[in-house]
């Protein structure tokens, strides 16, 4: 290739004319020749050369560390490419891991999450992973009702949320749910008014916490815990049968109303 002028290179390599000069300068990369006015002019070798500093400084590396490093002896230009290419996969590694936890952090912020982990795992114990966005009922959830009004206001509220709130809405929830094992352990009728009560407990904790649920949507929701083979197992670990009692409370509440 025919040499080229330092503005040339300036425009080839994205760098400052005053760039090229301070790397002359200071030995860093010397243009090879001259032309007859004066002017540096660049050859393939020396372009070369400036590819490799370039590649250093994207490496964060000081200008006195890359003259050592190309300095060096024994140090070969095929050694030193092999080492480039290690630490930009390193830091490739670094970069990928990073943006995996900027896209968990914003996944869990669009889910409405405005705890800690510590404070979630404290609060919620080892269920904490299937209430929040890294649990996959959370994710299938969004995926399911991601883009009704009821799960973006649930998305408002609980953004808003503190510990302490969490802590109230849990005790609130586990109060309701042991006393409908209680009422089905005590034999009592899903149609009384004991167990109605509870399941409009349940409606009315879910539309001062979450999200407006009216009674088709409360109905819906006792659907899936009977439809959804990990909801039904979470209510019959605590009581054999009781997610078939909340879902049949549910419905008649409904019909009372």
């Amino acid at each position: 290739m025919d040499a080229m002028t330092v503005g040339q290179v300036a425009e080839l390599a994205h760098v400052s004319v005053r760039t090229l000069h301070h790397y002359d300068e200071i030995g860093l990369v010397r243009p090879s020749s001259r032309s007859a006015a004066g002017y540096r002019l660049y050859t393939e070798a020396d372009l070369a050369r400036l590819r490799e500093v370039l590649f250093w400084r994207e490496l964060e590396f000081g200008l006195d560390e890359i003259t050592a490093i190309l300095t060096q002896p024994g140090r070969a230009a095929d050694q030193r490419l092999r080492e480039q290419h290690r630490l930009l996969r390193e830091r490739l590694a670094r970069t990928q891991g990073l943006i995996a936890a900027l896209d968990k952090e914003m996944e869990a912020r669009d889910m409405g999450v405005s705890l800690t982990p510590e404070e979630q795992f404290e609060v919620f114990g080892e269920n904490a992973s299937k209430v929040f966005a890294d649990g996959e009922y959370a994710v299938e959830a969004k995926q399911r009702w991601g883009e009704t009004e009821a799960w973006q206001e649930s998305n408002r509220r609980t953004a808003a949320y503190t510990k302490q709130d969490w802590i109230e809405i849990k005790a609130e929830a586990d109060a309701n749910i042991a006393a409908f094992a209680a009422a089905l352990r005590a034999g009592e009728p899903v149609d009384s008014l004991t167990v109605m009560d509870l399941a409009e407990a349940h409606r009315q904790h879910l539309s001062r916490w979450f999200y407006d649920c009216g009674y088709p949507m409360h109905r819906g929701l006792a659907d899936m815990y009977v439809s959804d083979p990990r909801f039904t197992a979470t209510y019959d670990e605590i009581e054999p049968g009781l997610s078939h009692y909340v879902h049949d409370g549910i419905h008649a509440n409904a019909d009372r109303h």
